[in-house]
């Protein structure tokens, strides 16, 4: 490892820069459509719906911006995952007929309208609606970070290698709970300590669970 010099005497109890708060970010959710569900293979699709629907519901507690879009919906894609547009009724969702996001001008409109230069992406599939827009991203100068858990490819293959192509272009992998946890930090805000707890237990599988457990047995003030 590289020799690094630290000013201890500098060191302070503060965040790093390049953590996930919801002031320095905005979510994007591309293309999560019946027909793009129907062709996913590299994962359980369910499993994709939740950490989707959990992606979402972690969004709205803290207020982060969110872009929602969909390609080719009236013909080919269908409409937007039912359980995703029924957390955001009031979005509006930029269609599209291109396969990269990027290149259509309403959705990147919508993203510099966010005013946020930290973009979280999930979508389908990985390897063209996730990674096509994400490499155009960071070739823009925005930080791009790939929700893998709640993106999905056609085939477990495809879906790797995407993620591998934007890590090398400079992209970061987070899970769904990573991001909502990242952005909680201090079980002691408790002004979203409650909404926090109930998007883990509604979709956070055994995770969940703990936390069911822990606040019957503990309380209902037990930490996550």
């Amino acid at each position: 490892m590289p020799v690094v010099n630290i000013d201890i005497d500098a060191v302070t109890a503060t965040p790093g820069p390049d953590l996930l708060t919801p002031d320095n970010c905005a979510v994007l959710f591309v293309d999560h459509q019946p027909q793009m569900f129907f062709g996913t293979g590299s994962g359980d699709r369910t499993a994709i719906i939740n950490a989707t629907v959990g992606l979402a519901k972690a969004a709205k507690v803290f207020d982060v911006p969110v872009v929602l879009s969909t390609v080719a919906a009236e013909s080919f894609s269908g409409p937007l995952l039912p359980q995703l547009a029924d957390v955001f009724p009031e979005r509006k969702t930029v269609d599209r007929t291109t396969m990269n996001a990027w290149e259509d001008v309403a959705f990147v409109e919508a993203v510099k309208a966010t005013g946020r230069t930290k973009l979280v992406i999930a979508g389908l599939w990985t390897e063209v609606c996730v990674v096509l827009p994400a490499l155009s991203a960071l070739a823009q100068g925005y930080e791009v970070y790939v929700v893998t858990d709640a993106s999905g490819g056609v085939s477990p293959q495809a879906h790797e290698h995407a993620v591998q192509r934007m890590i090398q272009a400079g992209a970061v992998p987070v899970t769904w709970v990573q991001v909502l946890l990242e952005f909680q930090r201090d079980w002691a805000r408790t002004e979203t300590y409650g909404p926090t707890t109930e998007v883990v237990k509604e979709h956070g599988g055994a995770y969940g669970l703990g936390i069911v457990y822990a606040q019957a047995v503990i309380g209902e003030h037990a930490a996550g």
